[in-house]
């Protein structure tokens, strides 16, 4: 009996290691058929062509203020800063300070001297170059190139309709934009109807058209650097000269501007804020009801879609008053407190080492400073060039480069 127990076990114990060795091998011949279909999907794919690597260079466009197109490459992680001193250098331009470089399309809003880098994907990089601080006293600035390009700004302004100004103040920055452009009249050379080449609003009028030409027939010996400096003495004294607004509406805040608006009937209603070299204004119907210059603000902040300023108290005031603001969304608000904290500290603070210490005027513990120089800063540098007039071309010279049909020599 024994023995037929132990024969059997024996049987059972080979039935176990046959059975073992079975699945060895279907395990390795499983695993053998993986890596060969493996080899066979690398084969596939090696032979399918790979979609091509995005460049690291991107292709930059800027658009300056004579509407000639600036192009160059820069490394997408590039900064910011970098294209803005490319178009500086491109131009000429030592006074950059007051310039700046903005990306805008559907989904960017990007000021690109403090940017610190550029999106890989879904931008669309198409820039303009712009005057970002407009200089109260444009006398003061030092080179006729920075003067030229400030002219530029302001007739695009007063053309879009940022810069309104009466016929006769039109007629006149009309003649002097003539003047820089052109020089002297020359009856053989312009004709009898070139000044509507210069545009100066949309629907320009034949009447503007020769008001402008009356008056600048009558310049004799105006060269036309001085052409521009007459041109921006008479701009700087638009109410709207330099003036960066933006969509509001009013909120109740403090008792002072608790009164104002209920005298004024003036809560919830549609206002403009606007950001100057001065201070902050309050525009309803394009006109000014309110101002409050830089000195009078002691802090400006932002929180969601409200934005508010705080007023120092006056003489006849014992108490802070502070006032809000309703801006169409967030980041319209924190737009708008950039360019406050920006312009205050361009034209307010003699240096920016100023701005970066604690203050009051910031709000929310935002890490957002101006890095730039201050105007205080720009001037003592602007003081120190040292460089024989640069050579430009105004626009008009570009023009006729470019256009057969434009009556110039």
């Amino acid at each position: 009996m024994i023995g037929k127990v132990e024969e059997k076990n024996d049987q059972k114990g080979e039935a176990v290691v046959l059975d073992k060795e079975e699945d060895k091998e279907k395990e390795f011949g499983s695993e053998r058929r993986g890596k060969e279909d493996k080899a066979k999907t690398t084969e596939e794919e090696a032979k399918t062509p790979r979609a091509p690597r995005r460049p690291k260079a991107l292709q930059i466009k800027v658009t300056l203020l004579d509407d000639a197109l600036f192009e160059c490459e820069l490394d997408k992680h590039a900064k910011g800063q970098e294209l803005f001193m490319k178009v500086c250098d491109h131009l000429n331009l030592l006074e950059k300070d007051y310039y700046d470089s903005v990306l805008t399309s559907l989904h960017y809003y990007i000021l690109i001297p403090n940017h610190s880098g550029f999106c890989s994907s879904g931008a669309n990089y198409n820039f303009t170059f712009n005057v970002k601080f407009y200089p109260p006293d444009p006398a003061q600035l030092s080179e006729d190139i920075t003067r030229y390009y400030l002219c530029l700004q302001l007739r695009k302004d007063i053309l879009q309709g940022r810069l309104p100004c009466s016929f006769v103040t039109l007629a006149l920055l009309g003649s002097y934009a003539l003047q820089s452009e052109l020089g002297e009249y020359d009856p053989e050379v312009h004709g009898n109807d070139y000044a509507k080449e210069m545009k100066m609003a949309s629907g320009q009028t034949k009447e503007l058209e020769d008001k402008m030409m009356e008056l600048h027939r009558t310049y004799r010996i105006m060269c036309p650097a001085q052409a521009d400096l007459m041109f921006l003495e008479n701009a700087k004294k638009l109410s709207m000269y330099g003036v960066d607004l933006h969509q509001a509406k009013v909120s109740l805040s403090g008792l002072f501007w608790l009164v104002f608006l209920k005298v004024f009937d003036l809560d919830g209603v549609d206002i403009m804020l606007g950001v100057c070299s001065s201070g902050l204004m309050v525009y309803k119907d394009k006109l000014r009801i309110n101002r409050f210059p830089w000195p009078k603000v002691l802090k400006v902040s932002y929180k969601h879609s409200s934005f508010f300023i705080k007023i120092r108290p006056s003489e006849t005031e014992q108490y802070e008053s502070a006032i809000g603001f309703k801006l169409p969304n967030y980041k319209a608000a924190k737009k708008l407190w950039k360019v406050c904290v920006e312009h205050h500290t361009f034209f307010r603070l003699t240096s920016t080492e100023m701005a970066t210490t604690p203050r009051k005027f910031l709000a929310l513990g935002s890490k957002f400073r101006y890095s730039g120089r201050t105007q205080a800063q720009t001037r003592q540098a602007s003081s120190l060039i040292d460089r024989p007039a640069p050579m430009f071309q105004r626009s008009s010279s570009k023009r006729n480069s470019v256009s057969l049909s434009f009556s110039f020599p």
